[in-house]
């Protein structure tokens, strides 16, 4: 259910008709003793004539004590300094009053992520101790073209299986990144707007969240490519810890560049899958890459290969591919022109197809070398400072 709060009755009818079922209220006590009344309550929108002030306060409250609900603020103007305190105080979107189709779209994304949110907080059983830290998987290749995006969407959905797990899937392509259009997504936020946040803490990393399917949620790239570049590695790190925290698996799509937010996401990963396919650049790259991780000390337990498009008749054997890269291949992943179309349909093959041939190469590498593999990174082993700053300064210009 959904709850209209303006102090103008005429414009809290008109917010009703463009959301659809909701009740309304005239007043913030009202809409006190509403939430008080319904404990189940996903939204809450606050029209333009509730005063800032009194909205943040609202939200920095429910926040603690109302965490799976989601407040939509209705505003007649919108500039970046109000964006920032209300995402600081936990409100999930910010809309114009004039664009009442966006007030429904988010209406919807809001409903959806709480009733996530809300399966996902619910207790599997009488133990209410806390349960184990959340695995994150990233997904590489220094070649563009051999399918980051793809394995990366599929693995996320093949992890969430529609809603046993909760996962989200964290686009860090900052400048190119595709996971928003592979989903068909449209997202009201993405990574960027966490930027001006002073204090970035799980509430304000939840409202930039995207929901997709059951289980799967997603923290898409920029919308324009220039953001790239004001996110630092620093925030990445601290946003996948927090994630990870709070979702049994995050999964990270990346650009095919060694950048200083990529080397964050190596530093924090359980799992990273190094993904090539049989052609000569691509593998001759990927022995590049593993060349690199070795130099800069990332663990070799912790590294997968994955062989996508397997099966291409190309004249290579998968013996002297493993055998050149002294590195076994984790899981062939075979060619198909189902995968194509179902990324224009919007619609991972895993969830799509289960059981396709590609969707069970990614359910094994899932099966064990995600779900039954690699052990999770203790907080205590983290990276040492000296260390994570070295790395992340050993591709950067040196002054000639």
């Amino acid at each position: 259910m959904t709850t209209i709060c303006d102090l103008d009755p005429t414009t809290a009818e008109a917010l009703r008709g463009a959301v659809g079922e909701a009740r309304v209220v005239t007043s913030l006590e009202q809409l006190r003793i509403v939430l008080d009344t319904d404990p189940y309550e996903d939204v809450v929108v606050l029209g333009p004539s509730v005063d800032p002030g009194s909205a943040f306060r609202l939200a920095a409250a429910l926040r603690i004590s109302r965490p799976a609900l989601s407040l939509i603020l209705v505003r007649q103007r919108i500039d970046t300094s109000l964006l920032a305190e209300a995402m600081r105080a936990g409100i999930r979107d910010v809309v114009d009053e004039r664009d009442l189709y966006r007030l429904n779209a988010s209406v919807r994304q809001s409903q959806s992520f709480s009733a996530a949110l809300r399966e996902s907080a619910a207790p599997a059983g009488g133990d209410s101790a806390p349960g184990p830290r959340g695995k994150i998987v990233t997904v590489f290749s220094a070649k563009g073209g051999c399918g980051k995006t793809t394995l990366a969407t599929n693995l996320a959905a093949t992890l969430a299986d529609r809603g046993r797990r909760q996962v989200c899937l964290v686009d860090l392509d900052l400048a190119f990144g595709d996971v928003a259009i592979a989903l068909q997504l449209f997202p009201a936020h993405t990574i960027a707007d966490a930027v001006p946040l002073a204090d970035v803490d799980f509430t304000a990393v939840q409202a930039l969240l995207t929901p997709h399917s059951p289980g799967l949620t997603t923290l898409v790239a920029p919308v324009e490519p220039g953001s790239a570049e004001s996110i630092p590695a620093s925030l990445v790190a601290h946003i996948l810890e927090l994630l990870r925290q709070h979702f049994d698996y995050v999964v990270v799509d990346t650009p095919p560049a060694f950048d200083d937010q990529v080397l964050a996401a190596f530093d924090l990963s359980d799992v990273v899958a190094l993904i090539a396919t049989l052609d000569i650049p691509a593998l001759k790259n990927l022995k590049l890459t593993l060349e690199t991780m070795a130099l800069l000390n990332y663990p070799r337990e912790r590294w997968r290969i994955v062989l996508n498009r397997a099966d291409s008749k190309v004249g290579l054997a998968i013996g002297e591919v493993e055998k050149t890269l002294r590195a076994p291949i984790s899981v062939e992943i075979p060619s198909s022109r189902d995968v194509p179309a179902s990324i224009n349909r919007g619609v991972p093959i895993a969830l799509d197809d289960p059981r396709h041939p590609v969707s069970l190469a990614i359910r094994e590498f899932a099966d064990r070398h995600v779900l039954g593999g690699a052990p999770s990174v203790p907080p205590d082993t983290a990276v040492p400072p000296d260390l994570r700053k070295d790395r992340r300064g050993f591709f950067r210009r040196r002054p000639s």
